[in-house]
């Protein structure tokens, strides 16, 4: 028999490292003129998607809970989004095209080899016109950023609400 009891209450929530919006304005305000330049031409759907699986891989908890909550809200299934951890055995949920963006985003984020394989970035290529890659590359780029200072601020999740951060 066991003495283990159910929790009650959820474990306690962790304060932010900082508020990087206020130390840094300028900084933040560039990412965000950033985030808007980067997504433009590009399928709102897509994006988020691209944003989801570039925040499971960089482990941001506060990103992962924005776009998926932002991607549900603009009508994204919770299956395609709760697949996308596992969008290799998955493949099926997605098109080509978000495929071969979704892959591009993984070797995109994940540089530890130093390089993006060039058979990726081909299925990229194929699938997007050559100014909407640039564009692809951009969001994913962007995503990167953010992530990173999610992760290293720790800023908490579970407090944004859909759409809170509403830029063009």
């Amino acid at each position: 028999m066991s003495n283990h009891t159910a929790p009650t209450a959820p474990a306690a929530e962790h304060a932010p490292r900082m508020q990087m919006a206020k130390l840094a304005p300028e900084f933040y305000k560039a990412v965000i003129s950033l985030e808007i330049a980067a997504k433009k031409g590009l399928d709102p759907a897509l994006v988020e998607l691209v944003k989801i699986r570039a925040s499971q891989v960089n482990h941001c908890a506060f990103c992962l809970d924005m776009h998926t909550k932002d991607a549900l809200a603009a009508g994204e299934s919770v299956e395609r989004v709760v697949q996308l951890s596992a969008w290799e055995e998955s493949r099926h949920f997605y098109t080509e095209r978000e495929l071969a963006a979704i892959e591009l985003t993984e070797a995109v984020t994940v540089l530890t080899d130093g390089f993006v394989p060039d058979e990726v970035y081909a299925r990229a290529a194929a699938q997007f016109e050559e100014a909407e890659l640039a564009q692809l590359i951009a969001v994913i780029a962007t995503i990167n950023v953010w992530n990173r200072i999610g992760v290293t601020t720790r800023s908490t999740p579970g407090h944004y609400t859909p759409g809170q951060y509403k830029q063009g």
